[in-house]
């Protein structure tokens, strides 16, 4: 499914036109919609947005600037006076505060990191050494900024060095400069472009979930069903099986970021699992990997079936195979796969890993870092479940706990992190940055709650949010949705049951919840359905008279919420 475009304003102290070109033509997701913004005006757009930006206007801003024309101090010091860093500092400051002057005008904010062009010497061996050294004023200024930054959601400071080392000494042309104004090759904007788009993805919910693999000549060299396990190009004193072992690495620390990890391969998956568990230099272990579908069968059919395990869809899978015959196949039968080109050389494979830019996070949480675990305890529930004669016998065996919390400054981040990726069981599925969501929720009329869920395989972590708006006798469910490795355990119905108790308490006679249809949220309007609420003719309104009783299921055990000692403060 297409992400609809992003209406973007580039604020910059040089001729971004080339760099406009570029972001505007290409022809990955999400597509930019470029706003007029004034040529050089960084300084009086910032000092008065109001002027210049609205929030219906504008989803992002881009504000990419010279650390020269930010900071005075800067620029003399480049010109070889001596200026202190704290005076460089403390203009780094003032800018951060006017960067700030966007918020709740835009959706997000991008700032590339300031840089110098490779040609920029200061005659000096020891840069880092001298207090009042470029390089060190330089590498100061981005930390200051980050940091002043970083507290605020929405807003984010790109690794612009990072374009700078890719492109080497191509990265900056004088001829350019002097032409056009523009400091920076072609070369250097398509990076930009490329990593802009990536951290877009990102901030909008729309990065990979998970990363699939083949094994032999992926995982590990060699065809372990003809050569046995003790026998595969793994580890050892060869650069093939060193090769592997630190692609495997690569793969092991992604998924401590939250990406998952999943097998689809054709061999015996017997022999495939031995190798697994038995050989000394393997990095990942079956714990390592969410599900797999290890078999004779047709790729495209595991791969299908694979992912509706897991209640990912196909939009989030990213799938890896040495085969170009296998990736081609992917390709054609799931266009919404994403099937990177891999190359034939092994010694290749980590270095293409950490090519690929499409699993990005805005931050990570404690729920990201355990989401492998998470999976993991899944799967034995699952099995589990086929030692049980029905759904609600197996429902009964996990001791399944739901913890409401109100919304405070503990959970916050996570809650806004859930509202801005969840798809499927999702009511609304509005989408705020962080301090929008907080200053929503501090209205009189609005209370939000988090749910946490866990059971005696494990702990999901923060999986679900709820919402209600009141007005008069009258509430109405603002937010409603859960993370799709919880819903199918009736976890949704003691939600719900939470929120009609709550409604009722605040003096509520009904509740109603609106259903706002999307390419993915199926499943809630299929929960609403069953729920019991009575739907209006509109089809999409379903209310609840709170004198009823709303039915909680009686396998899960319900922690009711205390206070937050510390609420939401803006």
């Amino acid at each position: 499914m297409s992400t609809p475009s992003l209406s973007c304003l580039l604020l910059s102290d040089f001729n971004t036109s080339n760099f406009a070109s570029l972001l505007r033509n290409d022809p990955t997701e999400p597509l930019i919609e470029l706003l007029d913004s004034p040529y050089g005006a960084v300084m009086q757009v910032l000092a008065e947005p109001h002027r210049f930006v609205t929030h219906e206007r504008a989803d992002v801003a881009i504000v990419w600037t010279r650390l020269e024309s930010v900071s005075p101090g800067f620029e003399r010091l480049l010109e070889g006076e001596n200026v202190s860093a704290d005076a460089v500092l403390e203009e780094v400051d003032q800018f951060a505060a006017m960067i700030l002057k966007l918020r709740g005008r835009t959706r997000f904010v991008l700032v590339p990191s300031w840089t110098l062009c490779p040609d920029r010497r200061n005659f000096s061996l020891f840069g880092f050494n001298d207090p009042a050294g470029w390089d060190r004023v330089l590498l100061q200024a981005n930390l200051r900024l980050a940091a002043a930054l970083e507290p605020h959601s929405g807003f984010c400071v790109l690794n612009a060095q990072n374009w700078m080392a890719r492109v080497g000494k191509g990265a900056c042309s004088s001829k350019l400069w002097y032409l056009s104004k523009t400091p920076f090759s072609n070369a250097l904007l398509k990076e930009a472009v490329s990593e802009t788009k990536s951290a877009l993805t990102g901030l909008v919910g729309r990065t990979r979930k998970i990363l699939v693999l083949d094994l032999d000549d992926t995982l590990w060299g060699g065809i372990v069903g003809d050569d046995g396990w003790q026998n595969i190009s793994l580890g050892g004193h060869d650069p093939i099986g060193e090769a592997f072992v630190d692609f495997q690495r690569e793969l092991k620390a992604l998924s401590r970021r939250g990406v998952l990890l999943a097998i689809v391969s054709k061999n015996d998956e017997a022999i495939a699992l031995e190798a697994i568990d038995r050989h000394p230099e393997m990095v990942l272990r079956r714990e390592d990997f969410a599900r797999w579908r290890i078999n004779w069968d047709d790729k495209a059919g595991n791969l299908q079936k694979l992912m509706a395990s897991l209640s990912l869809g196909l939009d989030s899978a990213v799938f890896i195979d040495d085969n170009p015959s296998e990736r081609a196949r992917i390709r054609e039968t799931f266009p919404d796969v994403f099937v990177p080109d891999w190359p034939d050389d092994k010694t290749l494979y980590a270095t293409s890993l950490r090519a690929l830019n499409c699993f990005n996070a805005v931050n990570l949480s404690e729920e990201d870092r355990s989401r492998t675990s998470s999976y993991v305890a899944e799967r034995e529930r699952q099995a589990n479940l086929a030692a049980v004669s029905s759904l609600d016998d197996w429902l009964e065996t996990l001791g399944l706990t739901l913890d409401v919390e109100e919304l405070s400054n503990f959970n916050l981040r996570r809650a806004v992190q859930l509202l801005n990726k969840t798809n499927q069981m999702n009511l609304q599925t509005r989408r705020m940055p962080e301090e929008e969501f907080a200053v929503w929720s501090q209205q009189s009329a609005c209370k939000a709650w988090v749910f946490r869920v866990r059971d005696r395989f494990g702990d999901y972590g923060l999986t679900g949010l709820g919402s209600l708006r009141f007005s008069g006798d009258h509430a109405s469910i603002e937010d409603f949705l859960l993370s799709c490795r919880v819903f199918g355990k009736k976890v949704e119905d003691a939600i719900f049951a939470v929120l009609i108790r709550e409604a009722r308490a605040n003096g509520a006679a009904s509740v109603t919840a609106i259903y706002h249809p999307t390419a993915k949220n199926k499943p809630c309007l299929e929960f609403l359905e069953r729920s019991g609420f009575r739907r209006g003719n509109d089809r999409v309104t379903f209310s609840w008279n709170t004198a009823d009783e709303f039915r909680e299921p009686r396998h899960v055990r319900v922690v009711p919420a205390v206070s937050a000692e510390t609420l939401i403060a803006v």
